[in-house]
């Protein structure tokens, strides 16, 4: 009962990946796709099954409702790190596929995910028991892994752009 969260990311994933590649005509396209289908497909795994990652290991949680905390500030370990890293390509990923969204667009989408994130996780662990804490923390950190791959891809398209308009020297 603890994996069905699993199995149905695991079936949607390989549906959506069979689609692909059976739809999906040029070679630099599908591969972008496939790519977007793994991150995705690891996210959630990551956020929504039973499966802890600690930056080193990698254990099966036992079964439990999880904690809530909404108060309790703390940004300075790792796991706050890599919940950054986590999100740092969705928002890579937003801001390629919407260029035309602002920063504050990107942080108000960035927040909405963060915490749609934490919301799921604790209706997941009350339904299926996987035992993943809804926390103010993750939401803080999940904003901030979009807001800075938005920079990346916005600095990544400023600098495209005064590339393309520098006049090319006639020798």
């Amino acid at each position: 009962m603890r994996w069905e969260p699993l199995v149905i990311i695991l079936l949607m994933a390989s549906l959506c990946g069979l689609l692909i590649v059976t739809t999906v005509r040029r070679t630099r396209t599908r591969w972008f796709a496939l790519l977007v289908l793994g991150y995705f497909t690891s996210l959630g795994a990551i956020l929504f099954t039973p499966l802890a990652f600690t930056g080193t290991a990698v254990y099966i949680m036992p079964a439990g409702l999880g904690r809530v905390n909404l108060t309790h500030l703390d940004m300075f370990n790792l796991g706050f790190f890599e919940n950054i890293l986590m999100t740092i390509p969705l928002g890579m990923l937003i801001k390629w596929v919407l260029p035309k969204i602002s920063m504050w667009g990107v942080t108000i989408l960035g927040i909405f995910a963060g915490s749609s994130f934490e919301t799921i996780q604790y209706i997941l662990s009350h339904h299926w028991l996987i035992n993943r804490s809804s926390d103010i923390n993750d939401v803080i950190s999940n904003t901030m892994g979009v807001i800075v791959g938005g920079i990346a891809i916005a600095v990544y398209y400023r600098i495209a752009a005064k590339h393309r308009q520098r006049p090319q020297a006639i020798a």
